[in-house]
């Protein structure tokens, strides 16, 4: 399933325009390396999003084409959730 599919169905990210702009972005990654949209996942991969200063990680439990609303956390596994520090800002001289 392309990942910008699981990312809407899942309901990690609520619409699939805003899925395939992050993933753009390079703010996706499967199994540690950066990730397309287009990228295929598959059960077992492991996922990891920058949402701002939040990074969250999850594993694929399940693939499913359609899901209810209560049925969505069904298709992953939450591995870590922990907030991200901005970089240090230099001070000009």
């Amino acid at each position: 399933m392309r990942l910008d599919k699981f990312l809407k169905v899942s309901r990690l990210i609520k619409r699939r325009t805003l899925a395939k702009e992050i993933a753009d972005q390079g703010r996706v990654w499967i199994n540690g390396h950066v990730a397309k949209a287009s990228s295929d996942v598959k059960v077992g991969d492991e996922l990891t999003m920058q949402f701002g200063q939040k990074r969250v990680t999850v594993k694929v439990t399940d693939l499913k084409e359609t899901t209810k609303k209560e049925e969505a956390t069904g298709l992953y596994e939450l591995i870590r959730e922990e907030r991200t520090t901005p970089a240090p800002e230099q001070d000009d001289v």
